[in-house]
């Protein structure tokens, strides 16, 4: 971590609360501070001869702390959220760190017994639209960080959000900087600068779309467009159509490659009760891969967007089927189970125009609810994905436990 940015992020975050607190504003009285512990086990076992490791298993412990304050009294209203990340290494070593656990950070010694990082982001409130600057999570569709890891990423830049006209969000921003989710440098996920508009509306209850530009210098311009149907049919079962879709070329340096593209998905569920039923289908057209990473390792909102695969190569199509079933039926609230199938076909390569794979995953899930335990949560999630046309076959397991602490 960098001793001098955080440092003034202390500083800063002192000085807010030392003047609000002496102001009696509202600015600690609305604040509110939570750690979540995250324990994190991942193996995967390659079932092909790969000359770098066969065999990937870590074992990790996070803390994500965060804080977010209030607002100071009047017109303009000032406060500063915070976030400080510790990762912890428990096993792994030996040859099995590394193919893609991305659970803790390296050096020349290999896994490093513990990492750190964080930042702080002010902020300021006029009416319903808040300008905030620093560091932060995001989760728009042009910039999304991802948190499937031990920690997740962060992001360094100012994002706009404005709800002034009701059902309405508007959001513009600037980022210069990406942290990756195992990396502690400050711009270890390679950002050079990003630029985003848009936003999202709710026609009524059932339907809402979204609309959202970005230009990343010297790799992309993406164009987003999304839509979500949700049509109650009785008191049992409703129905869900939910549409997404990218618009990407390259620009500049073309840092990944020459890209111009669309990639696009069409899911509909059922919910029946207990019982959840999904079908999923996927396209790309175009020059290249859907690509993203640098402007955020989530940011692909898509329906066939998964545990291990994206399908997301050059002309790919695949489906899916997905089933999801509450246990609450049953008489034990809070554990559920997914199984999901998909299949990929048609993708092009440089090995092949006729690439195939197919990805199965199972996941159980439980949430304590009730007790001194309340919401701490266990995860098994398991996946299966075979491709030769890719030249990868491998089995997973990642076991993940959550307990998340409201401090205040």
């Amino acid at each position: 971590m960098n001793a001098q940015k955080t440092s003034l992020a202390l500083a800063v975050t002192c000085a807010f609360t030392c003047n609000a607190m002496a102001d009696g504003s509202a600015f600690f009285d609305d604040a509110q501070f939570s750690i979540k512990a995250r324990n994190f086990y991942m193996n995967r076992n390659f079932l092909d001869d790969r000359t770098a490791q066969n065999y990937s298993e870590e074992w990790a412990q996070g803390f994500i702390g965060v804080f977010e304050s209030g607002y100071t009294e009047g017109t303009v209203g000032f406060g500063v959220d915070a976030i400080g990340l510790l990762g912890l290494k428990l096993d792994t070593g030996g040859g099995r760190k590394g193919g893609g656990t991305l659970l803790l950070e390296e050096d020349s010694d290999g896994a490093k017994n513990s990492y750190a990082k964080g930042g702080a982001a002010v902020k300021a409130r006029l009416s319903n639209t808040v300008l905030k600057f620093g560091e932060q999570v995001v989760n728009l569709p042009v910039l999304a960080t991802a948190d499937t890891r031990l920690l997740p990423e962060t992001t360094q830049g100012w994002l706009l959000t404005s709800k002034e006209i009701p059902d309405l969000t508007l959001n513009a921003g600037h980022f210069t900087a990406l942290r990756s989710r195992d990396q502690s440098e400050h711009d270890s996920g390679g950002l050079t600068s990003l630029d985003l508009i848009g936003g999202n509306y709710n026609f009524n209850k059932a339907f809402s779309a979204r609309a959202y530009h970005s230009d990343v210098q010297d790799y992309w311009r993406k164009y987003y467009l999304g839509a979500t149907l949700v049509l109650p049919i009785n008191d049992r079962y409703a129905a869900k159509f939910d549409f997404n879709g990218y618009d990407t070329r390259s620009q500049g340096a073309q840092r990944a490659g020459d890209l111009d593209n669309r990639i696009w998905s069409l899911s509909a569920t059922l919910a029946a009760g207990p019982h959840s039923f999904m079908l999923a289908h996927q396209r790309v057209s175009g020059t290249g891969n859907y690509t993203y990473g640098v402007d955020g390792n989530s940011t692909v909102f898509l329906a066939n967007s998964v545990q291990y695969s994206d399908f997301n190569y050059e002309n790919e199509r695949s489906w899916q089927a997905r089933y999801d079933f509450d246990f609450v039926a049953l008489g034990v609230p809070g554990l559920s189970v997914m199984a999901r199938y998909l299949r990929g076909t048609d993708f092009h390569t440089a090995q092949t125009d006729d690439g195939r794979a197919w990805e199965r995953d199972l996941e159980l899930r439980y949430v304590v609810q009730s007790g001194t335990a309340k919401d701490l949560s266990f995860r098994v999630r398991q996946a299966s994905f075979r491709s030769p046309d890719r030249g990868l076959n491998f089995n997973e397991v990642r076991v993940i436990t959550e307990y998340p602490l409201n401090i205040f």
